[in-house]
């Protein structure tokens, strides 16, 4: 008799050892607290009972597994009336008699297990029948396939490993609120299968990203993420306090400063891949902390960055999912080469008409901005820059949709890019935006020291009239640029949101395996 797949359910009733599994929860999302403290103190008792007759499974401290569910029925034909062992954690079981059925979940993938009276014995077998929903259980036996042609192990030996004492959440009535997935992912990863899927994906992304760049000669580095300033980056820094040194301190909003510090000690090409921290809003788009990729190549500039952009995104996609062309959130869109590039002038002119080139004055800036009620969120943004990355953010982002790369930014952003030698109120810096949102940025690196220090006491001044974002003045790097930066070009990458665009998910706590939560408490 075949079994019927029963997913993510338990039994109240085959917790008090009964021969059948009816759903733990009554498919109640909202399961009345007695009675999980009920199910969870039946599954107490049936570990007393193993303990006292010194079958603890907490007590094993090492299993022979010797193949995988995904290994067996990737390649039947190899393993066929083969013996293997095989372990994970049943998720559906079915007791028929002296004969019986479950499903077990590994790392890869789910595999059935026919377990017979005849083939564990009279003792096994009915410890066998008292196993529950969620306990990890080890089975030696031979693979074959069953009527229905599903791949299954003839069972020779069962063996508890672990006793699951907290039932898990019925399959589609369980952990669907998303709060409780972010806060429980242990469990999200169990009874949602898609979840683990998604991270796998993103292990192979940033390996793939860590191969192009190994290729290219870039040497992978570890920077601090305690530091004395907060520095690259214009974004409001977590403070802590290093009690030895009775100094604050603070975790790093970006990698920039000390991967440069490298290209002037002589390495001419490093990067680094890592978590960086910035105390802002949380949404869709934001966690405290996140994953930046930075790199920096002597002897280039941005326009070398934009190409190494569209090589990083496009092989990374056909490495990944076999194919540039891609679905975000119901927009078709193609990274291959080739991607627009239009100066950041240039794109407010071609949304909305109106040429910045043709302003002149800050004066002027502040007026249109008041004339199309652009609010200026201070008065340290009353410049002619500031008006120009204000009118892009509010009437340009939104409609970049295919790859593109916005260059040429204002001076007043970008504090530590290079001027362009065509308009010294510019910099050579760009952004690359796909689907309305900004996932990279670039400079033709700053190098001259003079100007750098100047740049960095505006950001001073910014920072004591109450922008909080604004940057500290780093009388160190200055030295750093003093003993001579070559010609550099620099890039970041927001990994969290490239892998949410490569797994066409549309929040970031959905790539991050525990995003930043509130405590319930």
């Amino acid at each position: 008799m075949e079994v019927m797949a029963i997913l993510y359910t338990t039994s109240k009733q085959s917790e008090k050892g009964m021969n059948f599994n009816m759903q733990e929860n009554n498919n109640n999302q909202n399961t009345d607290e007695l009675d999980m403290n009920h199910l969870m103190q039946v599954r107490r008792e049936k570990l007393e009972e193993l303990q006292s007759q010194g079958k603890d499974p907490f007590e094993i401290t090492r299993f022979n597994r010797t193949n995988t569910a995904g290994e067996i029925k990737s390649d039947y034909e190899k393993f066929e009336q083969k013996d293997v062992t095989v372990a994970g954690r049943i998720i559906a079981k079915r007791i028929m008699g002296k004969a019986s059925f479950c499903t077990i979940q590994d790392c890869d993938e789910k595999i059935q297990s026919y377990v017979s009276i005849n083939d564990l014995g009279e003792e096994s077998y009915k410890q066998f029948k008292t196993y529950d929903i969620g306990d990890i259980i080890g089975i030696t036996g031979f693979v074959f396939k069953t009527r229905t042609e599903e791949i299954s192990v003839h069972a020779k030996e069962v063996t508890l490993l672990s006793k699951s004492l907290r039932p898990l959440p019925e399959k589609f009535h369980g952990l669907k609120d998303t709060d409780l997935r972010y806060r429980q992912r242990y469990t999200d990863l169990i009874v949602n299968p898609e979840v683990k899927k998604t991270f796998l994906i993103r292990s192979k992304i940033i390996s793939t990203i860590r191969k192009i760049l190994d290729e290219k000669g870039y040497l992978e580095v570890e920077t601090p993420i305690l530091n004395t300033i907060s520095g690259g980056a214009t974004a409001r820094p977590f403070i802590t306090h290093h009690n030895s040194l009775n100094i604050d301190m603070y975790l790093r909003i970006a990698l920039e400063l000390n991967l440069k510090r490298l290209i002037v000690g002589g390495f001419d090409k490093v990067y680094e891949m890592g978590r960086v921290f910035r105390n802002e809003g949380m949404d869709i788009r934001h966690n405290p902390e996140f994953t930046e990729l930075e790199l920096y190549s002597a002897y280039q500039d941005y326009h070398d960055m934009m190409d190494i952009t569209e090589e990083i995104f496009s092989k990374t996609a056909e490495e990944v999912l076999g194919t540039t062309k891609i679905t975000y959130q119901g927009q078709e869109i193609d990274l291959a080469p080739g991607w627009k590039r239009i100066s950041m002038i240039d794109s407010i002119k071609e949304v909305t008409g109106i040429d910045f080139n043709k302003i002149n004055t800050d004066e002027e800036a502040v007026a249109l901005a008041k004339e199309k009620n652009i609010e200026i969120p201070n008065k340290t943004k009353e410049t002619r820059g500031d008006v120009i990355s204000l009118f892009f953010d509010e009437y340009v982002e939104k409609t970049l949709v295919q790859p593109t790369f916005i260059y040429d930014y204002p001076v007043e952003i970008s504090p530590l890019a290079k001027k362009s030698p065509k308009d010294k109120r510019l910099t050579e810096r760009f952004e690359v935006f796909i689907a309305g949102r900004e996932y990279g940025n670039a400079f033709s690196e700053l190098n001259d020291p003079i100007d750098q220090y100047e740049r960095f006491k505006k950001q001073v001044e910014a920072r004591i009239a109450g922008d909080e974002e604004a940057g500290m003045m780093d009388e160190d790097y200055i030295q750093a640029l003093e003993i001579g930066l070559p010609p550099t070009g620099g890039l970041g990458i927001g990994i969290d949101r490239l892998i949410m665009l490569l797994t066409d998910e549309a929040s970031i706590r959905d790539v991050l395996l525990f995003p930043t939560m509130k405590p319930l408490n």
